[in-house]
This record gives structure tokens, sequence and C-alpha cells, in this order.
């Protein structure tokens, strides 16, 4: 989580933007993304040049020395925020107008990428010189805070605390997947090198993100030194769809400075007939939306087939089984209503998974993990798409503590299940034995068949009671008397102390 510190200067930042006339919360987060993403550029730029520098490889920077913008031919090193930065405040103002802003519209040459799309319409909307410079020394001071900060998911939290600002506007609510959340999940998926990977609800691309970093950190020679393999990774790899621009133009540009050049990110509505997709990834990670309901006659039919719901919850889940590879897996984040809701449709797309799927765990997590933006109990579906069955045993996790607490402040803390969660899960084979009193143990698939296909941990779990033995009741009381008479004692001393 972001400190107070950092908060406050993002606070500051966003008062200087309603300073200078700008109070959308929408078009206000459009700007500060447009500028991190400026920044950003200029730092994957070095990063880049110093691992291809360590591995021997040759570098072409996207700053080169002869930069094409328009008619013009201009020295690419003035686009970079470290140079420009330190320009007077009207020569600053004309070189992100003109040259920068223009060059990070058209920096993709494919007109079909996802950035090119989401780029295309974004307008530079700061209107003076001197707004410009106070956002840019802003900026500055909160990178430098975030560099101090010893943690890998600070930007995201810094994208988190943004968002919530357009959720207190009252703007479609959203709230971000925690990161450490989203890094349990992918670890515990192990991705592989030839995945395609698909969040159909990506937001911010977190679990896209996330997914690439894992990759990057644990098949690094697999997939840079294959050529094939690294043109899967950059174009191939990753999809991701959601209903809002702005997500997607963030989603984005969050994709390519974590050094993703093409990722599939498109604008698409995917419980409609928009989407087509079918038995095309090998793995799913999301966590959809499951606010409420929606327009029955806007949901597709083939999803309608597997639960009749308006529910969005449980159409999504249908909605993986329908778009997942025969053998693909998926990893979700389902409220606490899916795994025991007794309408027609909870029971039959929870039956579908246990019947015709392989349904491998779930882990229900406190209600604390989506504060201070929602208070709802959450839990963690794993499950292989098979068509043919294959749950045997349930692995079943009672998740206390994620590293935080689980108030609104979410402060750290030194309890934390998330490794454990993630050691066992990758050795199943060592849990069959544990006791149903322990946080974690396997249930036989008979068993949740014989209970309506309820998948809460509490129907399985079992509760030790610790016998306490308390002194006979005439004991305890003479024991009461003694101290009333101290406390006469002590009350008579104090009267006459207060006659003297």
């Amino acid at each position: 989580m972001i400190t107070g510190e950092l908060k406050n200067k993002i606070d500051g930042l966003w008062d200087v933007f309603a300073s200078g006339g700008l109070v959308n919360p929408l078009e206000v987060i459009e700007q500060i993304t447009y500028m991190m993403f400026i920044h950003d550029l200029d730092d994957s730029d070095n990063k880049r040049a110093k691992e291809c520098a360590m591995l021997g490889l040759s570098f072409e920077s996207i700053f080169a020395e002869e930069v094409k913008i328009g008619e013009r031919v201009i020295d690419g090193s003035r686009l970079k925020w470290s140079v420009f930065r330190d320009f007077p405040a009207d020569k600053m103002y004309n070189i992100v107008q003109e040259w920068v802003f223009p060059f990070i519209k058209t920096l993709h040459s494919d007109k079909n990428s996802a950035y090119s799309k989401y780029m295309d319409d974004a307008i530079f909307k700061l209107p003076t010189p001197l707004l410009l410079s106070k956002v840019v020394d802003l900026l500055d001071d909160i990178y430098e805070l975030m560099n101090e900060t010893q943690s890998s998911d600070v930007r995201g939290d810094v994208y988190e605390y943004l968002l919530s600002k357009i959720a207190q506007s009252g703007r479609n609510g959203q709230f971000r997947t925690p990161r450490h959340i989203i890094k349990m999940m992918v670890e515990m998926m192990e991705p592989s090198a030839d995945e395609i990977i698909c969040d159909p609800a990506c937001g911010t691309s977190g679990f896209l993100v996330a997914s690439g970093e894992y990759l990057k950190e644990h098949r690094k020679e697999e997939i840079f030194f294959n050529r094939q393999k690294k043109e899967h990774y950059m174009n191939h790899m990753f999809h991701g769809y959601d209903m809002d621009r702005t997500m997607l133009r963030i989603g984005a540009m969050n994709m390519m400075t974590h050094g993703i050049d093409n990722p599939f990110i498109e604008y698409r509505d995917s419980l409609s007939d928009q989407n087509s997709d079918k038995e095309k990834y090998s793995l799913v990670l999301a966590n959809p939306p499951f606010k409420g309901s929606l327009d029955a006659e806007s949901v597709s039919e083939d999803l309608r087939k597997v639960c009749k719901t308006k529910k969005t919850e449980l159409l999504f889940l249908a909605l993986f089984l329908r778009i997942l590879k025969i053998g693909g897996r998926c990893a979700c984040i389902v409220p606490d209503g899916v795994l025991f809701g007794s309408s027609t449709a909870h029971k039959a797309i929870r039956k579908e998974i246990i019947e015709n799927q392989k349904l491998e765990a779930v882990i229900s997590m406190p209600s604390g993990v989506f504060k201070p933006y929602a208070g709802v109990s959450t839990a963690v579906l794993v499950f292989t798409k098979t068509d043919n069955g294959g749950t045997d045993d349930v692995w079943f996790y009672d998740m206390m503590a994620d590293g935080f607490s689980l108030d609104d402040k979410r402060s750290p803390v030194s309890d934390n299940d998330i490794p454990d969660i993630i050691g066992r899960f990758q050795n199943l084979e060592k849990e069959k034995d544990r006791k149903r009193t322990e946080k974690s143990f396997m249930v036989p698939k008979e068993e949740i068949i014989n209970n309506a296909y309820d998948l809460s941990i509490n129907k399985y779990k079992e509760v030790e009671y610790v016998p306490v033995e308390y002194p006979p009741t005439s004991e305890i009381i003479a024991d009461i008397r003694k101290i009333e008479k101290e406390i006469g004692k002590e009350m008579n001393a104090l009267e006459k102390l207060l006659e003297e």
C-alpha cells in the first residue's frame, strides 16, 4: 500500500489540476497517465539499454538521434523526460505539446496495435506552461518517493489510488485487484513460455502485467533467447478485454512500459455476442465484475445455455469454460455467494465445473482483502477445462491473513498465508492426509456432490473445541468477596485523605 506522504503528493497533484481548471476525474487521470507514461518511457529505455549492454545485445533507443514528427526531424534526446524537465516552462510546454505528445501518439508503427488504438484519440489538455511545470515537478517528487518505497508493486498502488478518485466521484465504482493477490494467483498457475493468456475483464491489465513479469523472471532464457518464443511473448501471448476506454488506454500503456510491445487489448463486452472466442486460450486469470446484474438480452446465448441468469459472476464462469482450450486452466476471483448460492443457476455452474471439468482448489479469502473499496468476502477458484470430468479431491484453504491489516487502512502486518498457499498448492500430493481442523485440507468429490455442490469451506472444516476448566462457583465468589474488601479498605483510606 502507498504511504501517507505519497498519497499527499498525489492529492497535491490532483489539486494542481483542479486549480488549472481540470476537474473531471476522468480527464485528470488520463492526463496523469500520459505524463507518467512519458516519464516511464525514459526510464524503461534506459533500463533496456543497460540490459542489452549486459547481455551483449545490440540496442536501438526509441529516442534516436533523429526522430521524425510530422514533416520535421528533431533530435530524439530532447523528447526524454530527464532532458525537457530542466527547460524553462514556456519552452517545456512547447516541446511537450508540439513534439512529445505527437511522438507518443505515433510511437507504435502498427496501427492495429493496442497502444495505437487507444492513443489515436488522446488529447493533451494541460492549458498553461505553469500548470505543466507544476505537474512535472510533482511527478518527479512522486517518482522519487516511489523509488524509495521498497515495494515492487508501488506503481500499481499509485494507479489504484488514482482509480479510487474515479470511484469516489461515482463513476462505475472500479477498484483494483491488490497486486499481491494477483501475484499469488500467477505464481500458483506457473505460466509457461507457450501460454495464450486472457483476462476478459482486464481493467488496467494487472493480471497480464504480472504474468509477463513472472515469465521474465522464471522463463527468461527460454523466451528471450528463442526468436519464435520471444515473438509469441511480444505479440500473441496476452489478450485483454474491457468496456472502459480509459482502462484500456492505461492497460495498453502499462503493458508497453513493462516491455510487452503489442498485447491484444480490445474494447469488447465479453459476455455479449460481440465476443466469439471459443477454445482459444490456455490460461485465464481474472477478477470479473460481480456487482449487480445486467440486461439479459445483451448476453450471449451460449452462456445462458450453461446457466440461465443475469448475475455477471456466474456468466463469467460460463465464459471462462467456453474460451479455454481443452486442458486450459483458470484461476479467478469470485464472491462467496458463488460457492454456496442455492439458486438453480448457482448450482448449475458449480455442477458443470465439478462434474464435467476438473476443479482443483478453492481458496477462501478474508473480507478485508478488497478494502477500502469493497468489504465483500471472496474466494479464488482454480480449475482445468477437460469437458470430460476429472475432479477427484478438491483442495480447500482458509486464508486468514494476506500480509496487510484487514481494515480500511490495510497497513502491512507480519501474518501472511500467501507463501504457504503457493507452496502447498504446488505440492498437493502432500495435502491428502491433512486434518479438517487445519488451514488446508482435501475434500472428496463425492462429499461435495452430496452437499449440493456446496464449495464454502465452513461446510467441510472441523472446529476443534478445547475444553476450559473453571474453578468451583464457591471459589469464584470467595475471590470476588476478597476483592470487594480490598476496594473498601482503599476507599476508606481515600476518604480520610480528602478530610485532612
